[in-house]
């Protein structure tokens, strides 16, 4: 397959996973997903191999522009060397209390998935973690110390980006009580 082609379906791919994810976890306005992606995997590769920037850039050119026009932000995971440190907006980190830490990813300490997030964003900076509404993880990356409590999986038609696995989640309020509570179903 040639790359632009592979790419062109790597986008639509992307941008089919972010629509129906927002989509299924009803996020709104304000509300974050953390994504981990490995574009070692996305293009055929092992975990950690073969980062692509022009991978991360292709994917990023799908989804993040509709992301925006949600006012969906967006927690970029870095890799492992990092320690899964996070790109977020300035804005967001500050309004959230969250821990600023000094690095800047680069595709072989952060990989291409935050290096690219931090090429783009209006005011980036990495946090050292977050608690966010939804993930996304692309190619096996462990988002799930990002979701805060209660993760819920979500059953994805949109299952693949490139050769990587997608898998989803969403999260809901924990329910507290017993068997005399009452639930809002608006919050499951």
């Amino acid at each position: 397959m040639m790359v632009s082609n592979m790419y062109d379906n790597i986008k639509s791919e992307t941008l089919n996973v972010f629509k129906e994810l927002v989509e299924k976890s009803n996020l709104k306005s304000g509300d974050i997903i953390v994504l981990g992606c490995s574009t070692s995997v996305v293009t055929g590769s092992i975990i950690g191999t073969a980062s692509s920037v022009d991978c991360a850039k292709a994917m990023y050119s799908s989804f993040y522009p509709y992301l925006k026009e949600k006012g969906i932000y967006l927690a970029a995971q870095c890799c492992e060397h990092l320690e899964r440190a996070l790109v977020v907006e300035r804005e967001y980190a500050e309004r959230h209390n969250l821990e600023i830490v000094n690095v800047i990813p680069i595709p072989k300490a952060g990989g291409s998935n935050a290096t690219t997030a931090y090429e783009i964003f209006d005011n980036p900076v990495v946090v050292d973690g977050i608690k966010a509404d939804a993930g996304v993880d692309i190619g096996g990356t462990l988002i799930g110390m990002h979701i805060r409590r209660v993760a819920v999986p979500l059953k994805m038609k949109n299952n693949k980006i490139g050769a990587a696995s997608v898998i989803c989640a969403r999260s809901r309020p924990r329910f507290v009580g017993g068997a005399r509570a009452v639930y809002d179903e608006n919050l499951m």
